[in-house]
């Protein structure tokens, strides 16, 4: 069964900038039931705009936390 974790996130695109300069190559957020998270900024690149990052998102991982997908829920 795979795990559903769901967190908020705002990036502003300078933060996000910071990927593509090296200094950062993963998020961290708190996922709404409270756990602490970290994964490859690549992982919501496609969500970026010129505003950054910003919204609800639900991220699905397998059991062995493997990355399966992400999507937004809502701004």
């Amino acid at each position: 069964m795979n795990q559903l974790i769901r967190f908020s996130l705002q990036l502003s695109y300078d933060q996000y900038l910071q990927v593509y300069q090296g200094a950062a190559k993963n998020i961290s957020v708190v996922a709404i039931d409270g756990r602490r998270i970290s994964f490859p900024a690549r992982n919501v690149q496609s969500f970026l705009t010129k505003k950054g990052i910003n919204g609800y998102f639900e991220m699905i991982l397998t059991n062995e936390n493997k990355f399966i997908s992400v999507k937004k829920l809502h701004d």
